[in-house]
């Protein structure tokens, strides 16, 4: 029977996992000498947490073509986040493990620039597939942080932890930009269903039903996480989801303000808005002059 278990100190997953706690606040180890996590389960972090998997992930296509991206992935997990374990029954751990309580970063840079890791809240299909020279080099990384395990904690420790686990994010950051490229196709197909989502959200009852569209609405249709469809739609266009959709907002604002057969208030509740005052904001903001002005200018 499924049940939830919350992990909310590195002392708790080393148990589940049968590793010695080194330090209170971080773990790293390699998963091929550990237990399973206990399966049929939904664990609850209090943690960040980083996976390596190793072994294979079955082959990868990408649009039309294959990459060799299946001897590894990344996996991230942060506080309040949910993990299901359904493993095999045969199942034997893989790769490499890194959880690290959010107090072991307070105080340091790291510790500021956690949200610019959006990589967090990517839905485990949206994982991070590794060629073999950067699964490499985070291993690499994982032994760094292992060797400063093993010294005797001294004033330069929480630095250094700190420092390698940003050189880490860092590099997977850069992975996923890598991984964006290599989508192209994917990305490309993701746009469009997009651009047609959002013509038809106009064109249907949606927009009065719902109002404005979020770039939640749009994600969720396209079985994508909030954050990787931003992330993507950014790499994609140079803009983001939010900017694209206002965009779209204001050029259809554009046409429709010449029907002047409607009011801007028509044309606002039309357009998603409760409140009139909120379209002329909107307008005047991304235009320079109210919707009343821009009709008269031309």
């Amino acid at each position: 029977m499924e049940r939830i278990i919350k992990v909310e100190k590195v002392s708790q997953y080393n148990d589940l996992k049968g590793v010695e706690t080194q330090h209170p606040l971080i773990s790293v180890f390699d998963n091929s000498a550990t237990k399973a996590l206990p399966n049929n389960n939904r664990m609850h972090f209090g943690l960040y947490a980083i996976f390596l998997k190793g072994g294979k992930c079955g082959e990868l296509k990408y649009g039309r073509n294959n990459y060799d991206y299946d001897e590894g992935t990344m996996v991230f997990i942060a506080p309040g986040q949910v993990l299901e374990v359904n493993n095999p029954d045969d199942y034997l751990p893989t790769g490499m493990t890194l959880v690290f309580h959010p107090d072991l970063i307070k105080g340091t840079a790291l510790a500021k620039q956690m949200s610019q890791y959006s990589f967090f809240s990517y839905d485990s299909h949206e994982a991070l597939h590794l060629s073999l020279k950067e699964q490499q080099i985070i291993k690499d990384l994982f032994d760094k942080l292992q060797y400063e395990l093993d010294q005797f904690i001294d004033k330069h420790s929480k630095s250094i932890i700190a420092n390698t686990i940003e050189l880490l994010l860092n590099y997977c950051i850069r992975f996923y930009d890598r991984q964006f490229i290599t989508r192209e196709n994917v990305n490309t197909d993701t746009l469009s269903k997009f651009e047609n989502l959002l013509n038809d959200y106009f064109l249907s009852d949606t927009v009065q039903e719902i109002g404005l569209p979020s770039v939640g609405y749009f994600a969720d249709h396209l079985h994508l996480s909030p954050n990787y469809f931003g992330d993507l739609i950014k790499k994609e266009t140079g803009k983001t989801a939010q900017e694209y959709i206002q965009l779209k907002l204001i050029n259809l604002a554009k046409e429709r303000i010449f029907d002047t057969d409607k009011s801007m208030s028509q044309i606002a509740f039309e357009l998603g808005f409760k409140y009139p005052q909120h379209f002329n904001r909107m307008f005047k903001k991304n235009t320079g002059y109210t919707p009343i002005e821009y009709r008269n200018l031309n």
